[in-house]
C-alpha cells in the first residue's frame, strides 16, 4: 500500500505574524516583558518552523513591545531557510563559535524585568539566560502560551480532522494482524508501519495491551503470545506532515472474550465515554466531562479502576492543555480540541479504553474520530 498524500497546508505568512501579534499581547497581559521560545512545538506554532535544540542556543524572543528576533548559530541558520522572517517581521540574529548568544539576547532586550523561558529549555540554556539577564526575574512561557494554543483556529481544526480520519482508516485495518499466536510486538510493527501509510510521519506511539498487560494504561507491546479469548487495547498515533496528532484508542477482542464479565463491564465504559462526549459544550468546565465519565464507571462499582484523568489536550503536541481532570475549573470555548478516554483497568485480568479526539464546537461538540465504540470481536 502506497502512503496517502495529505493536503492540509503549513500556516502562511499572515497566519503566523497574527500569531507573533497575540504572543506579544499575551505576554504584555501577563506583565511579562518577553517570551524566550526554544526550539519545539511553541516554535512550530510562531514560526512554522519547529527547528532543533542543541548545546549552541537557538531561541525565537519575543517581546511584549518591540521587534521579534530569532537568534540562532550561523551554521544552523539554513534550517530556517523557509520560514518567511522578513513578512513576519522577526529580525534574523546569527551568531557563531565564541560569540557569546546569551549576551546577545541580554543585549536585545535592555534591562527586562521578567521573561518567559519556554517549558522545554535545556538547563544549560536557562541558567546561562538567568546569569546573562541579570536581576531579571524568570518564569515559564507555557502559561503564556498555552493560553493561544488551547484555541484551535480553523486551519488547525482541518488538520485534526485529517489526522483522525488517518488513524480511523488504521483502526480499520487491525483485523489485518491482530490474532492468536502472534506477539503484541509484531502486532505493533504492522500497526505502525500502517500509521505511516495511512499518512502520518511516523508512529508517536503503539500500544497493544493484551490480556493483563491491557491492565496496565501506558502498556506499550511486548513479547506476550496474543492468546483466542485475550481483550486487547490499541491504542495508536502520530503526526501529519503539519505537525497535528491523532491519538485513538479502540479495545478488539481476539474472538468471543474469555472472562463472563467482559460485555457487562465494557458496556458500562461506553456509557461513561458517551456521557463525557455528551457534556462538552462551551461553558462547561473541563472538570465536569471528566466527572460526567467518572460518575458513571464509580456508581457501577468499578471507580478504583478508573485511575488516569478523562482527557488531555492535542495539537502539535499529543498532551499539551487542556487537561480533562478533576479540579480543572477551565470552562471550555470553542476551538479547543481534547481527547475523551475513559477506561477500567482490572489488575491481573484485562483492561478497555475507548479513546476520541473531540473539538468544542460554538454550540456543542465534534469528533474527529468515527470508528464504532463496540468492543471489536475479531475471528480468531
Amino acid at each position: 500500500m502506497s502512503r496517502r498524500s495529505l493536503h492540509t497546508p503549513a500556516p502562511d505568512a499572515a497566519a503566523l505574524r497574527a500569531r507573533l501579534d497575540r504572543a506579544r499581547a499575551a505576554a504584555a497581559a501577563a506583565r511579562t516583558d518577553a517570551l524566550l521560545i526554544a526550539p519545539g512545538s511553541d516554535l512550530r506554532y510562531l514560526l512554522g518552523q519547529a527547528g532543533g535544540s542543541f548545546e549552541r542556543l537557538t531561541t525565537l524572543v519575543v517581546p511584549a513591545d518591540g521587534t521579534p528576533a530569532l537568534v540562532v548559530p550561523k551554521l544552523e541558520a539554513p534550517g530556517y531557510a523557509d520560514v518567511p522572517t522578513d513578512e513576519l517581521g522577526v529580525e534574523l540574529l546569527t551568531w557563531v563559535d565564541g560569540d557569546d548568544p546569551y549576551k546577545l539576547v541580554a543585549d536585545r532586550l535592555g534591562k527586562p524585568g521578567r521573561v518567559a523561558v519556554s517549558d522545554f529549555t535545556p538547563a544549560l540554556h536557562v541558567l546561562a539566560l538567568r546569569a546573562a539577564l541579570g536581576d531579571a526575574e524568570q518564569t515559564l512561557a507555557g502559561p503564556v502560551v498555552r493560553e493561544l494554543r488551547m484555541r484551535k483556529d480553523a486551519a488547525e481544526i482541518a488538520s485534526l480532522r485529517e489526522a483522525g480520519a488517518a488513524i480511523d482508516r488504521v483502526h480499520a485495518r487491525v483485523h489485518e494482524w491482530l490474532r492468536p499466536g502472534r506477539t503484541e510486538a509484531e502486532v505493533g510493527a504492522d500497526i505502525a508501519a500502517a500509521i505511516v501509510e495511512e499518512g502520518h510521519v511516523q508512529a508517536d506511539f503503539v500500544i497493544v495491551g493484551s490480556g493483563p498487560n491491557g491492565a496496565s494504561p501506558h502498556h506499550d507491546v511486548s513479547e506476550r503470545v496474543i492468546e483466542k479469548g485475550d481483550v486487547v487495547v490499541v491504542d495508536i498515533g502520530g503526526p501529519l506532515p503539519a505537525g497535528y496528532n491523532s491519538d485513538s484508542t479502540r479495545t478488539y477482542a481476539v474472538g468471543e472474550p474469555r472472562d463472563a464479565d467482559v460485555a457487562e463491564t465494557y458496556a458500562v465504559l461506553q456509557r461513561a465515554q458517551a456521557a463525557a462526549v455528551a457534556a462538552v459544550k462551551p461553558g462547561v468546565t473541563a472538570e465536569a466531562v471528566d466527572a460526567a465519565a467518572r460518575n458513571v464507571i464509580a456508581e457501577a462499582g468499578f471507580g478504583e479502576y478508573f485511575i488516569h484523568r478523562t482527557g488531555h489536550g492535542i495539537g502539535l503536541d499529543v498532551h499539551e492543555e487542556p487537561y480533562i481532570i478533576a479540579g480543572n475549573a477551565l470552562p471550555l470555548e470553542p476551538g479547543m480540541a481534547f481527547s475523551v478516554e475513559p477506561g477500567i483497568y482490572q489488575p491481573g485480568r484485562w483492561g478497555a479504553r475507548i479513546e476520541d479526539i473531540v473539538i468544542v464546537t460554538e454550540d456543542g461538540v465534534e469528533s474527529v474520530n468515527n470508528q464504532p465504540h463496540e468492543l471489536v470481536v475479531l475471528d480468531a
